[in-house]
């Protein structure tokens, strides 16, 4: 194996609350809409593109003001984060670390530019991924951006480490294995690797 890739929300830490916070502050105080989104709603949008959060939520809006709510909702979040990180999980953190002496580390997701940027600042983990890759710099699903990823840095053999059910549909397009992190939010059919808490990383790798 020559490089693990991770998934943020769910995987990495849990930031619904802030986010939320983040979101309503937009919907509250920059617009006129009867929207509030919380903990659970955000528990289902969580891992889906960009464009499927948008139009879930705003989807009785004109596409043009669609977009433009979203995208202050979104700028709003990464600057709201800075200050109220996201909740790491329990003992990612160490595992992480400990795997970068063994592997290359990498991150995709179908956030937003920047989110990655934020993860990393605030929670010190910068120095211990290569590269990343998210759903705003291509547009493309996040098999296809796995693969981008991969061909990027000469991967030829990784393993995606998530907690949804997308997140193991983008393996399947991508042709890696799955493995799967109970403790998130989401759930998954048929994972390669099934991980109950963070320490089982390091045992696996």
């Amino acid at each position: 194996m020559d490089g693990i890739i991770f998934d943020i929300d769910g995987t990495i830490w849990d930031s619904r609350e802030p986010v939320a916070k983040a979101w309503n502050d937009v919907l509250e105080n920059e617009t006129d809409l009867d929207i509030r989104v919380d903990a659970q709603i955000l528990t289902g949008l969580f891992g889906k593109p960009m464009t499927e959060i948008r139009d879930s939520l705003f989807g009785d809006l004109p596409e043009e003001e669609r977009g433009r709510v979203a995208a202050r909702c979104y700028e709003r979040e990464n600057e709201y984060l800075y200050d109220e990180p996201g909740t790491v999980y329990p003992g990612i953190m160490e595992a992480i670390k400990e795997l970068s002496t063994r592997y290359p580390l990498f991150i995709a997701s179908n956030c937003q530019d920047g989110y990655i940027q934020v993860l990393l600042k605030s929670t010190g983990l910068s120095e211990y991924f290569k590269d990343f890759i998210c759903y705003d710099d291509t547009g493309l699903s996040k098999g296809k951006n796995i693969r981008i990823l991969m061909e990027r840095n000469g991967l030829n053999e990784v393993v995606y480490v998530g907690d949804t059910k997308g997140d193991e549909e983008a393996c399947r397009e991508a042709g890696i294995p799955f493995a799967y992190v109970t403790y998130g939010l989401g759930e998954a059919a048929e994972p390669d690797y099934v991980i109950h808490t963070a320490g089982q990383l390091t045992e696996l790798w």
